[in-house]
């Protein structure tokens, strides 16, 4: 006798249009894909204004505000490792820290803007860049997390959408962050006031991300590692 092992063809493949609008109608998908939207777009549109503020308004040269830039890309770095440390080893929700830093980052714009003066701009740049750091990490675990969520083998479809949302942003946040502070500026006719008006609205972006987090389902937490069981004596 002989037998063909070949597997059974399977079915017509659905389009590509279908299966993303499929994904779009699953509630988790669409408020995360917002979500990520928001984020990353306050996040960009902050990003190229940092240095020239510091100059235009504190009078700091171009070598300290660089240096400002790399405390607050240090600060960044801690937040995601403290992110991930309390994701993997002590098994905390990445939907609260995704909240958090996105309410922390908001917090220290404000800062920045209503206190600069009071406190050291070290400072505050650190603190905006943790609050980056922990929402940036633990958005992205929240991202794996969900995406086996919702109907089944639409895990590539749900990550392409989150990954468009995210570059879409990106892409678009530097172009929209300067032009709002251009038409600040041309408004008020003052740079500290166009620079504080355009990071109150990005403030604001963030704390809109936050409630957009809230309303996302918490993702089941992954098993800690091996090494974490054991130290805490399991």
């Amino acid at each position: 006798a002989r037998f063909d092992a070949r597997p059974e063809p399977e079915g017509p493949k659905q389009p590509f249009a279908a299966a993303l609008a499929e994904v779009w109608r699953e509630r988790e998908a669409r408020v995360f894909a917002i979500f990520v939207f928001v984020s990353m777009l306050a996040y960009s549109a902050q990003d190229l204004l940092l240095e020239p503020f510091a100059g235009e308004v504190f009078g700091r040269t171009i070598g300290q505000s660089t240096q400002l830039a790399g405390i607050q890309n240090g600060g960044t770095l801690l937040g995601m490792i403290a992110s991930a440390v309390a994701g993997s080893v002590f098994r905390a929700s990445m939907r609260a820290w995704t909240i958090g830093g996105c309410l922390f980052s908001a917090a220290a714009l404000l800062v920045l803007i209503g206190a600069g003066h009071a406190l050291p701009l070290e400072v505050t740049y650190l603190a905006l860049g943790l609050g980056n750091g922990a929402f940036a990490a633990a958005a992205i675990a929240s991202m794996m997390l969900l995406a086996g969520q919702g109907r089944t083998r639409r895990e590539g479809t749900r990550m392409g959408l989150w990954g468009a949302a995210q570059a879409i942003a990106f892409g678009s946040g530097g172009v929209v962050g300067t032009a709002a502070l251009d038409l600040s500026r041309m408004a008020l006719g003052d740079a500290a006031s166009a620079y504080a008006l355009v990071f109150a609205l990005i403030a604001l972006m963030f704390a809109a991300a936050a409630w957009l987090g809230a309303r996302i389902s918490a993702a089941p937490v992954p098993p800690a590692p091996a090494f974490a069981r054991h130290a805490a004596g399991d």
